[in-house]
């Protein structure tokens, strides 16, 4: 396993022991990423876990449901690092769903968007959160769902809610589809297809086949801008390992007894090296 930075060991225990994870909040992005190497036992690369924030999610419907909250979120933080500032919403300036330090540090809290498109960029109120908002994201809810219970290497260890590493994988290639063609978005894009691409290595290396394939035709089933995701987020993955991934997949789907051919899966090398990489669409 590898540990984080001291400093984003020292937020997501500052957060765990105010109650987040207790309140089914799950920590994503690249600080969960550190967390499966001791999920699947392999060791990941140590270069694809940089990261100068820290993300949260949760579910609207359980933040109103729970009827808890943790303390404000800014007290919790200031006690870190008294810097730490709200960062006002660029739609809704009077709030807020991230904090930034002097050293620009954030952390973000992160909602999924399962309704309109006009929900988009509209910070919703949070209750469990501590006062604190989030921003609503599609695909989301379908990282989030069903997270698992692991610990961050920090101290005497923390104990945290992330996503499915068979979910995380899959959710990377749609959001690396879905990155902007600037600088930074192709920088990003690559580190996602990379973490997708070693997960799904891992994966199969550890005989998750079956797992891999029930989070892949969830995925897959659930519309056809999911499934052109995907295939656009397959489209960056270097042959040989897209080649990998479709074998793993058709192994897996075997095992649960669905047709791969019907989810776009192929193994042959020839068709499958000859994929064409497409534009990918903008994230607005």
């Amino acid at each position: 396993m590898n540990a984080p930075p001291r400093f984003t060991g020292d937020i997501i225990e500052a957060l765990a022991n105010a109650g987040l994870f207790r309140l089914r909040a799950v920590l994503v992005g690249t600080v969960a990423f550190q967390t499966y190497s001791g999920v699947l036992g392999v060791r990941l690369p140590a270069s694809l876990m940089q990261t100068s924030d820290a993300d949260f999610a949760q579910f609207h419907s359980i933040s109103t449901a729970v009827n808890d909250s943790i303390p404000p979120i800014r007290e919790v933080l200031e006690k870190l690092d008294p810097t730490f500032r709200e960062v006002p919403h660029l739609n809704h300036p009077t709030r807020s769903t991230q904090f930034v330090n002097a050293k620009n540090y954030r952390v973000e809290f992160l909602t999924p968007n399962t309704g309109s498109d006009d929900n988009q960029h509209k910070p919703a109120d949070m209750p469990a959160l501590g006062g604190i908002s989030a921003e609503p994201l599609r695909f989301l809810d379908y990282l989030i769902y069903n997270p698992i219970r692991t610990v961050i290497l920090h101290k005497s260890g923390i104990t945290v809610n992330v996503p499915a590493p068979e979910r995380y994988a899959v959710h990377k290639l749609i959001v690396a589809s879905r990155r902007e063609n600037d600088d930074n978005g192709v920088l990003k894009r690559e580190k996602d297809v990379q973490q997708a691409s070693h997960l799904f290595e891992a994966m199969g290396a550890t005989h998750r086949h079956s797992d891999l394939a029930l989070a892949y035709c969830e995925a897959w089933e659930r519309g056809q801008s999911w499934r052109d995701a995907i295939a656009r987020g397959l489209s960056f993955l270097r042959p040989d390992r897209r080649l990998q991934l479709m074998s793993v997949l058709a192994e897996g789907m075997a095992e649960i007894g669905e047709d791969a051919v019907r989810y776009g899966v192929e193994t042959d090398p020839d068709r499958v090296g000859g994929t064409s990489t497409p534009e990918p669409k903008s994230r607005r």
